[in-house]
């Protein structure tokens, strides 16, 4: 067949035998117009298989849905050939038994050569060609007024076969074949665009059988499906909602199976150690939490020393503290001492994106924990996982607690397992994690003291070279405050500026630079500082360390300078001579006289008219020093011994007072100080304006004994610093 049929076009093959009828047939396209049938398009091809091409593929929800439809409207206008036509070839695409059904069982609706030819190519692909009745089939074209669509020469040729069959020339299945060909001769075999049956007319194979008429020649046909806008869309819905849902179920079972813990490192929530090189002797500073985790160590050791009296192996120990005390520090030293395996993990590592991903991590850590035991379990920051509860909280959040809580004390006990948690947060943990059966043994790990800070400088001292005049004592006094961490972050940077400078050894000098820069910050160098801006800061700094240095209850004066560091333009550093637990009421109060003391010095030397804002921190530690004093301590007479923190209404007006009166008293007893002093105050802020910085030996020398350092100036411009040609340009 050559060419195309557009809309309101028939073009029929180019049959001699035909040529006399095309008269009928035009009155029959009238007729056919007269239902409605609608426009035909008509589309050459070569043939091949059948295949449907939608835009996103024909999902069998929609084809049902769309079935129903066509079928509702086909049943309302039986008379509708277009309709009728649609619903057939809709149904063929899946059911083809059920176009067999229809076109056989209801006579009600109209037919045309297109709705004959699919119901024989139906019975082709279900295998029922020898069941086709021919004289039914010529019954069923009639249509249910009584007449008929097809042409005349058609229905003739229908009855030739009828005659054929009855001399039994022609099996069913031939009958059938020959019933397919005189219709697609007859017109019935145009190719319309919106049919997925269409048939080349006329087209025969070898030995002259038609194509569609015998199973070892089928007819390949190619048909397209339209499909609306609205339909693409939810189409597209689907399959990304199903696209989805795969991903995600791929991506839990991928995970179920261990597949994902050994992809980029990923999803490895639980880890066995297989030695550590960390033993008890390298931890430093924290006697008393080594003594409780070398009982456990000895504990897995030999369980018969202890259970001989009735003893029991403890479920779970949990180390507190602040942060860089050596907490996991210990967990490696419980590694390397104990002789038993040792699992550990991160809270954080069993929280992810999938509901019940933790509770399986829990379950599969105290699993692997079981085959091994005795063991131990080390569970850094535990805080996030075992923070508390609350009733506001989704339940998905509490799944892995509550696994945890399970696993540790539940139903059936684990024996022989025992979890060490980590955490510097105790306050935030689940009062159900802490109790008892769980979490048997609290340890705090606390700040080293000063001997503990000596025992952990000497450990990273052998790590590295030090020169003679290096005093670690001296050092570990000025370290007051400092973790473990700290300390190895000293030294670090004490070697990093060693280095930097070319030493062969770390010195004192550079040991307190160090320490200087973490206390203090950074020196800035390249500031630009006016010749008077840094002579009423070394008044003002004066004032403090002259304050400092002749009140009883002060601590020593570590250094003072008018160097900027950080935000500050100087600074007066002091540090115990020890360790310090609690305070006495004559060192607060020196305290606070020290933090007044750089305001009134700028009030006595400058005037009180040029008194500046750099006192405002010392002010505010001050007010906090007194309301401390007064509300929590007991300081106060008229307060009393009642904390009152969030006191209010008229004993709010009387702690105001009272913390008023200790400033003044601290503001009348710094003036007075300064003025006795006046002459030392003087010295001293002149010799800060030469040298910057002092020790606190140097201070002490000047003040008591009026010495000066027996070192080179290293200022003699007046404080100055940097290009003051800039400071003055306008």
């Amino acid at each position: 067949m050559k060419g195309q049929l557009h809309a309101g076009q028939l073009r029929y093959h180019d049959f001699a035998p035909l040529r006399e009828a095309r008269l009928l047939r035009s009155q029959r396209n009238l007729l056919i117009n007269n239902y409605n049938f609608g426009k035909i398009a008509l589309q050459s091809n070569h043939p091949f298989h059948i295949t449907t091409r939608p835009i996103f593929g024909l999902s069998k929800i929609f084809s049902d849905a769309k079935i129903k439809v066509l079928e509702q409207k086909a049943n309302k206008d039986p008379l509708n050939i277009y309709m009728q036509y649609e619903l057939l070839q809709t149904l063929s695409e899946k059911y083809p038994e059920a176009v067999i059904q229809r076109f056989e069982l209801n006579n009600n609706f109209i037919v045309d050569e297109r709705c004959a030819i699919l119901y024989l190519q139906c019975l082709q692909r279900t295998g029922q060609m020898n069941a086709f009745n021919l004289g039914a089939f010529t019954q069923r074209l009639q249509q249910p007024n009584g007449g008929t669509l097809f042409d005349p020469i058609s229905m003739d040729e229908l009855e030739n076969i009828t005659k054929d069959r009855g001399t039994g020339k022609l099996s069913k299945g031939q009958l059938a074949a020959a019933a397919m060909r005189t219709l697609q001769n007859a017109g019935g075999g145009v190719i319309s665009a919106s049919s997925p049956s269409s048939f080349l007319g006329g087209m025969t194979g070898p030995k002259g059988i038609s194509f569609g008429a015998d199973p070892k020649y089928p007819l390949h046909v190619n048909y397209l499906t339209q499909t609306s806008f609205r339909e693409t869309i939810l189409k597209f819905g689907f399959y990304s909602l199903t696209l989805f849902i795969v991903v995600s179920a791929m991506g839990a079972l991928l995970d179920d199976v261990g597949v994902a813990k050994n992809i980029g490192g990923g999803g490895k929530h639980m880890s066995e150690a297989e030695g550590s090189d960390v033993r008890f002797d390298d931890v430093k500073g924290v006697e008393e939490a080594k003594a409780e985790l070398e009982e456990i160590v000895m504990y897995l050791r030999d369980p018969s020393k202890f259970t001989r009296l009735g003893g029991k192996l403890p479920t779970g120990l949990l180390l507190t503290g602040p942060p860089g005390t050596g907490k996991t520090l210990l967990a490696k030293a419980i590694a390397g001492e104990a002789d038993v395996p040792f699992f550990f993990s991160s809270g954080s590592q069993f929280d992810e994106v999938y509901v019940g991903v933790g509770a399986k991590r829990v379950r599969e850590l105290f699993e692997a924990a079981k085959k091994k035991a005795p063991c131990i379990i080390f569970i850094d920051e535990i805080d996030a996982v075992g923070g508390s509860r609350r009733l506001k909280d989704q339940s998905a959040m509490k799944m892995t607690l509550n696994e945890l809580l399970v696993q540790l004390d539940g139903f059936e006990e684990n024996s022989g397992i025992i979890v060490i948690g980590a955490t510097n947060f105790a306050d935030s943990l689940d009062n159900a994690l802490l109790r008892p059966g769980r979490f048997d043994k609290h340890v705090v790990v606390p700040l080293p003291d000063i001997g503990g800070r000596k025992e952990i400088l000497e450990m990273y001292a052998t790590k590295t070279k030090l020169s003679s005049d290096v005093s670690l004592d001296t050092l570990a006094r000025g370290t007051v405050g400092m973790s473990g961490a700290d300390l190895y972050n000293l030294i670090n940077q004490a070697a990093v500026k060693a280095s930097v400078d070319g030493l062969n050894s770390i010195n004192m000098a550079v040991l307190e630079y160090a320490k200087d820069k973490i206390l203090m910050g950074t020196e800035r160098k390249t500031a630009v500082i006016s010749a008077d801006t840094a002579r009423l800061t070394a008044y003002h700094e004066a004032g403090h360390a002259v304050v400092a240095t002749f009140t009883k209850g002060a601590n020593p004066i570590h250094k003072a300078t008018i160097m900027p560091r950080g935000q500050s333009l100087g600074m007066v550093t002091q540090l115990p001579q020890g360790d310090q637990t609690s305070q006495k009421y004559k060192e607060l109060l020196a305290y606070m006289d020290i933090c007044l003391a750089g305001r009134i010095a700028e009030e006595l030397v400058f005037g009180a008219e040029n008194i500046t804002t750099g006192a405002s921190s010392d002010i505010q530690q001050a007010t906090n020093v007194a309301r401390h004093m007064i509300t929590q301590c007991g300081f106060s007479d008229q307060v009393g011994f009642v904390n009152q923190e969030k006191a209010s209404g008229q004993v709010k007006d009387i702690i105001d007072s009272e913390i008023k009166r200790l400033i003044d008293s601290s503001y009348q007893r710094a003036k007075e100080m300064l003025k006795k002093y006046s002459k030392e105050h003087h010295l001293l802020a002149e010799t800060l304006l030469q040298y910057e910085t002092l020790t606190g030996e140097e201070v002490r020398d000047l003040l008591l004994n009026g010495k000066k350092p027996s070192r080179p100036i290293v200022n003699t411009q007046g404080g100055s610093r940097g290009d003051q040609k800039i400071a003055l340009k306008t």
